[in-house]
Formats: structure tokens, sequence, C-alpha cells
């Protein structure tokens, strides 16, 4: 890809984030209501979800309408282009509908299968992430102006600090909470964000030593992935390799692979 297709990409991406992460942050009804469910009664969409969906689509879709899409809330179109968009309107639904902070307008360029342009939009932090294959990782914030991410220089795994999530199927979820058990003696400590973009992005931003968690989607992903690795952290998954919906692991070098080491023992992806 051109050096001038990844700007155009990139700049694309953080319009569709920025106007996005405005309507769920001002827009948000104070009877915010769940429009439907997914995978189990727990694993809500809203109305924003939809709407922030339709938002980004219809954005990029005017300017490049050769382009392939795969979104949470059910975007699903082929493109001639080569280029395909994988969006998470609203990552973190549960945090959005209590009224929690923590969540994020996710959006990757893919070419070819490859991430090549992320952009992650945490409105209520003000801070946006990004990241082009090859050109390292970058924050803005309201309170700063541009600045390089780099993940943490590696301590001992017993002094990581480890983020994770949880499966919304109940039987998925108590295996989780079992690994979970055999893994906290073993580090730090454990948090549970609530958005796996961000979680993503802090390894990013050195907020975090290590993540990961089972069950991840393409567009849970694809964008943070990116982002992590271009400030120098380690990702992959099960089986050993790429991310996968089976397991996602990220770190700093040196907490990565014991991390994905315990992880395969406990036998993290599966029951």
């Amino acid at each position: 890809m051109t050096d001038a297709l990844h700007r155009e990409l990139l700049e694309l991406a953080q319009e569709a984030a920025r106007r996005a992460g405005e309507l769920l942050r001002d827009g948000r009804p104070d009877d915010l209501a769940v429009a439907r469910t997914k995978s189990s009664p727990i694993d809500v969409v809203t109305e924003m979800d939809i709407a922030a969906e339709k938002l980004i689509t219809d954005l990029i879709c005017g300017a490049r309408p050769d382009d392939g899409f795969l979104g949470e809330e059910g975007a699903a179109v082929e493109g001639s282009s080569g280029v395909r968009w994988v969006i998470d309107p609203l990552d973190g639904t549960v945090n959005y509908l209590y009224g929690l902070p923590t969540w994020a307008v996710s959006i990757a360029a893919e070419r070819d299968g490859e991430a090549v342009v992320g952009v992650v939009a945490a409105p209520m932090r003000g801070e946006t992430y990004h990241a082009v294959r090859g050109g390292g990782a970058w924050a803005t914030g309201a309170w700063e102006g541009e600045r390089a991410l780099a993940c943490r220089p590696a301590p001992p795994l017993e002094q990581a600090l480890v983020s994770t999530g949880f499966n919304y199927v109940a039987e998925v979820r108590a295996h989780q909470a079992e690994v979970a058990a055999r893994l906290i003696p073993l580090v730090r400590d454990i948090r549970r964000g609530g958005s796996a973009a961000i979680d993503l992005c802090d390894v990013a931003c050195g907020r975090l030593d290590g993540y990961y968690e089972r069950g991840l989607n393409a567009w849970d992903m694809a964008a943070g992935d990116l982002i992590a690795r271009e400030a120098g952290a380690l990702t992959g998954g099960r089986p050993q390799g790429r991310p996968s919906r089976d397991l996602t692991v990220a770190g700093s070098p040196g907490v990565f692979e014991p991390l994905q080491r315990l992880l395969e023992d406990f036998g993290a992806w599966h029951d």
C-alpha cells in the first residue's frame, strides 16, 4: 500500500471514530435501554450501538464505496477494492449501558486480511489511539498533543499487572474464572476493564503489562491488536500464533511469553 492510501484510510478512520464517539458521548439518552441480546440475555445491544455503526459505515461508504465491511452490529459487505473495514461501534456496551466510562469506538482497515490502520477512540478518557502498520503507535488527548506509545519494560511475571475479560455464556465464564483464580497468585494483580479495545491500547500505553481473553471477535481486537504491536508489544493466541477467538494474548516482551505459556498450561482456550 502507498503512504498516500495509508493516510487516506487513517484520516477516514479517525474522522469516523471521532464522530461516532461524539454521538455516543453526547447523545446517550437518560432512559437508554437494551435493543436486543446476542449470545445470552446479558450480551446486549443498545440503540446507540446500532446508530454508531450506521454513522461509521455511511461515512466510510460515502468516501470509499467499493470497500468491504465487517461490523459487530451486522455490517457485512464483501467489497471490491481489497480494503475491508472491521468495526466495533461501541466496545464495552455493558459499561456504556450502566454509565461507566470504559468504552470505545474501534475501527480497523485491513488489506489482504492484515490490519494496516487501527483507530480506537475512548471519548470518556479524552484519548484516541492510532497506528499504521510499520509506522508506530500514537495517542492524542484533549490536554496534550500527539505522543508516541511504547509498552512498559517487562517486569518479572510476578510483578506484572494483567487484564482480562469474561464471556457472556455462563459455562464459559465459569471456566474463565477458574483460569483467573489459578493465575492471580502468580502475577501482581488482575484487572477487568470491560473493553478489549481499551485493554489492548493500555498495553500499548504501558498502563498494563499484559492482557488475555477468550472469545474475542475480529471487531473486538483488530484495531487494538495493531496498536499494541506497533507500540512494541507481542500478541498471539491459540493455536500459538495469531490472536484468535480461542484465545488472545498481548504483553510486553518478557511478559507475553511466560503469560502465554501459563494460559496454555491452564487450558484457557477450552472448557
